[in-house]
């Protein structure tokens, strides 16, 4: 097998681990990934950044955002300068699911580094930044050929 073959397993690994607090929440996986990048990164808090950083559309990203909104999960502010510039914040109902989240993803960094040294997880961390760093480099490259 090969590497772009062998990452969907982890991330399907990934996937299974959160997959009951999508449920106990009744959360889509796109749903859930949203709350916890706005919890994870509070500085990258509207769409354009959710799309960009989860490298989702628009389109998903916004059903989600609406969804999430609609049952109280996030509430969107209007920037009273520039109404154009919309902030999504994370409400307190919230709470219990992005510990649920949280617990969720520390048991998945656990798994997934399980046998492996510091050094071992350092020098991963470095090759996997290069390696997402060239793809990052390569998307932009043919988007403005």
């Amino acid at each position: 097998m090969h590497f772009w073959d062998e990452h969907k397993t982890i991330t399907r690994y990934y996937e299974m681990k959160v997959s009951g607090v999508c449920e106990k929440y009744q959360l889509r996986q796109l749903e859930h990934d949203i709350l916890m990048v706005i919890h994870n990164n509070p500085a990258y808090n509207t769409a354009a950044d959710i799309v960009r950083i989860r490298k989702s559309t628009k389109s998903n990203v916004s059903t989600s955002l609406k969804v999430s909104e609609g049952r109280g999960f996030i509430e969107k502010r209007i920037d009273k300068d520039n109404k154009k510039h919309v902030t999504i914040h994370l409400l307190q109902l919230t709470n219990e699911g992005i510990e649920d989240g949280i617990w969720a993803q520390k048991e998945f960094t656990q798994d997934m580094f399980e046998g492996l040294s510091e050094e071992e997880i350092k020098v991963f961390m470095s090759v996997f930044q290069k390696v997402y760093d060239n793809a990052e480099r390569m998307i932009s490259k043919e988007k403005n050929a």
